[in-house]
């Protein structure tokens, strides 16, 4: 069995808030002028990262099945005389990196996944196999729009950061993943934001051989 320790936490959900009303909120937490060229999602997960206070022995772990939706859908409905502005933001690093390369803070290694299903259960493998003393599991969506429709894109924004550490010291959680040969249930990203939001238990094979506790201590 593979386990590591919630020492902190952070979540942001900002509800149905648009990107310009996200942008004029957190503007005073990034460096000045930062803002104008990072999507909802890259400072939703930079301000959440920002409380854990990110040391450059870290590892960071991020997750995200869409990544930057309004970035995207903004860029295509720029066509057919594609913008090159939009085209700019659509292609933007991700969440993780448009906060930390703006401050130029080193990380011990960065591992960015994507997925549906078994995302979850996959970012935390990541996470229990790094060496590193302290990992930080982040991730999160943007709320789409007509990309919604599509099934492209989250029904919601929200971000988490999770400080995980091997031992327990003054943890507040425990995350365990444990062999199990029963049939894996599907973990959205968003479920699984509520439970840390809620600070609620999970117990469910969330990948094909992984089942996964979340125990609130």
């Amino acid at each position: 069995m593979l386990e590591r320790f919630i020492q902190a936490i952070s979540v942001a959900d900002p509800g149905a808030e648009e990107p310009a009303a996200t942008r004029e909120r957190l503007k005073d937490k990034f460096p000045r002028g930062a803002t104008r060229r990072m999507t909802q999602l890259g400072m939703l997960v930079g301000a959440a990262l920002d409380e854990l206070a990110p040391r450059s022995d870290d590892a960071v772990v991020y997750a995200s099945s869409y990544a930057e939706s309004r970035a995207l859908e903004a860029y295509l409905e720029s066509f057919p005389t594609a913008s090159p502005t939009m085209f700019q933001t659509s292609i933007h690093p991700s969440a993780v990196q448009q906060a930390m390369i703006g401050r130029q803070h080193p990380v011990r290694e960065f591992f960015p996944l994507t997925g549906r299903a078994h995302l979850v259960a996959q970012a935390m493998q990541a996470a229990m196999l790094s060496p590193a003393p302290r990992v930080l599991v982040c991730g999160g969506e943007e709320r789409g729009t007509w990309l919604l429709a599509q099934g492209y894109a989250s029904a919601r924004s929200f971000a988490f950061a999770l400080a995980l550490t091997s031992g327990p010291g003054e943890a507040i959680g425990k995350i365990a993943l444990a062999r199990s040969a029963d049939q894996p249930a599907a973990l959205p990203l968003e479920t699984f934001f509520a439970a840390l939001a809620a600070r609620q238990p999970l117990d469910l094979v969330a990948a094909p051989g992984m089942r996964l506790n979340l125990a609130w201590l």
